[in-house]
């Protein structure tokens, strides 16, 4: 047994509050025709009470492709309902005496400067590792990394990287609680079960679920 199909769009039978974002963006990316900038790993599911459908349009903000930056997102996150990106097309230039964007409204305006043109400020891209958490309606601000393991607390507004397996909360995020110390975040990463196959992570989810990390290393060696 190897679990759910990761390219169902609705893991859940009857159940259509629920998606995997990956089958979601490679149906707009064939409905599109068009190259994205948007990367989602198998597994990775948003949960709306309204609507999942149109995450990519809704959830994912300013994302109009000036600044060239992307957003990835590893296996196995778990979205809440509401969880957003800010991608840094949102930016507005802040050197000047004003940091109204007058170059998006055309004409004259968008002559001088261009809209592709600083000083705009650019983070770059926006990285989520693997087996993230996020609770409802957190916010992700542009050009962030954060580190695989890590929870997202509810409403929390990220605009600084997360470490790996740290949990965050409040505005802006901060570390409220390490959920392991320095050499079992180590240990875990090094055993990037996400990367297993969908069999061998079947047969492991007693001990993942429970934390029992010599018996997942010991799989990990066998394997």
């Amino acid at each position: 047994m190897s679990g759910p199909d990761p390219d169902a769009l609705y893991p859940l039978a009857g159940h259509d509050r629920t998606v995997f974002l990956k089958p979601l963006l490679d149906r707009r990316l064939a409905e599109s025709g068009r190259p994205d900038n948007v990367a989602v790993g198998a597994y990775s599911y948003y949960d709306d009470v309204e609507d999942p459908l149109p995450f990519f349009e809704r959830n994912i903000r300013y994302n109009h492709g000036f600044s060239g930056a992307r957003l990835t997102i590893g296996r196995y996150c778990a979205l809440a309902s509401g969880t957003t990106f800010v991608m840094p097309d949102a930016n507005h230039a802040m050197e000047g005496a004003t940091t109204y964007p007058f170059p998006i409204f055309g004409g004259d305006w968008a002559e001088r400067p261009p809209v592709h043109a600083p000083p705009v400020p650019v983070r770059g891209d926006t990285v989520v590792g693997h087996d993230v958490w996020f609770g409802y309606e957190s916010l992700v601000m542009p050009g962030v990394t954060i580190g695989s393991g890590a929870v997202i607390g509810t409403r929390a507004v990220v605009t600084r990287d997360v470490p790996a397996y740290a949990v965050v909360a409040g505005n802006p995020a901060r570390i409220v609680h390490r959920r392991y110390d320095d050499a079992t975040v180590a240990r875990l990463l090094d055993l990037a079960w996400w990367d297993w196959p969908p069999e061998r992570v079947a047969a492991a989810i007693p001990d993942l679920v429970h934390g029992r990390l010599e018996r997942l290393e010991t799989v990990s060696d066998t394997a």
